[in-house]
């Protein structure tokens, strides 16, 4: 990697999921230990080597150079709620001890009927001081999420995410609904943000350290959009949620929860003191890989390595710095 191509050790890893997420039951990808300390690279299964290659760029990121100073030392965060139903669902608010939630709805096979029970249940569990927001993930077509979100009113939605495919959707919806529309889906490059915000498609912008190339570059995505940012993980080990917590605790606002309570949606993690809210929130620290926590999950690097160096090729052309290609462990 860089200067220290010689020098870096990587190790996959193959994570059982406790709910189903994009499609996948296992969560997977590559650490790399540089001179800053650990980086994750983690694309989805979908992603080719252009798109991967920011994912690549945010973890040289951590592993070389590491991340900006914090302003804060905690970050709050939701409780994430899946398409389940209503017991559930308030058993995992409740569990989760957060005063923020965000609810799934538009599951594919579910009715409006069983987001409506789910929110009920989220909303009397949390209380009415406690927020709730919802996430449809593109999942509505326009006419659809203003008929929903008439409904949803009486729960005092803190905003709807992603009730849209596209931005110009989104801006339809946004026109014709009290409720404030955040792009989650829509950010997926660092060009996204101010076409969202150009489009008038969004009061609010949903950011992915990895998906974004790095924290530094997020960061600046944040300042260019001008609009309040949720820092939101990619289902990441402690490793890569660490990234989302620098880049949270390096913004200069921080008026929303942030999506990084995401550590229970994994059967385990490659760190012993995994990144784990405490009473709503999340600290700002950067866990170690413990030895034996990666040994019980670890995975052929193989696969990964031929990836991560795509990755790095398609970016040669591109404005993404490609440093060097890792190696396994023990090569």
């Amino acid at each position: 990697m860089g200067s220290h191509s010689g020098t870096a050790e990587a190790r996959a890893f193959a994570i059982p999921m406790r709910t189903r997420f994009r499609g996948i039951d296992v969560r997977e990808g590559l650490l790399v230990r540089g001179p800053a300390g650990w980086g994750e690279f983690s694309p989805f299964p979908e992603y080719g080597p252009r798109e991967c290659s920011r994912w690549w760029a945010a973890c040289r990121e951590a592993a070389e150079q590491g991340w900006p100073a914090p302003v804060r030392d905690s970050i709050p965060v939701n409780v994430t709620v899946p398409a389940v139903g209503p017991e559930r669902a308030a058993r995992i608010v409740a569990e989760g001890g957060c005063s923020t939630a965000k609810v799934k709805v538009a599951e594919a096979g579910q009715e409006p009927a069983d987001d409506i029970a789910r929110i009920e249940a989220v909303r009397d569990a949390i209380g009415p001081r406690g927020r709730v927001r919802i996430d449809a993930n593109g999942a509505w077509d326009p006419d659809t999420a203003v008929r929903m979100l008439a409904e949803l009113s009486r729960f005092d939605l803190e905003y709807v995410e992603q009730p849209c495919a596209t931005p110009e959707e989104l801006a339809r919806v946004r026109s014709r609904t009290g409720v404030p529309v955040a792009a989650d889906e829509s950010i997926r490059r660092a060009e996204d943000p101010l076409r969202v915000r150009a489009a008038g498609a969004a009061d609010i912008v949903v950011v992915k350290v990895q998906p974004l190339g790095g924290v530094r570059a997020a960061l600046e995505v944040a300042e260019a959009c001008g609009l309040p940012v949720v820092v939101s993980s990619a289902v990441e080990t402690s490793v890569g949620l660490a990234a989302g917590v620098a880049l949270a605790a390096a913004l200069p606002e921080l008026p929303y929860a942030c999506g990084l309570a995401t550590m229970h949606l994994l059967e385990a993690d490659v760190a012993a003191d995994p990144l784990l809210p405490h009473e709503g929130r999340v600290p700002v620290r950067r866990p170690d890989v413990d030895p034996d926590r990666i040994a019980a999950v670890e995975a052929d690097a193989g696969p990964w390595l031929r990836r991560a160096e795509a990755a790095r090729r398609a970016s040669v052309a591109g404005d993404v710095d490609p440093g060097a290609g890792p190696r396994a462990s023990g090569d």
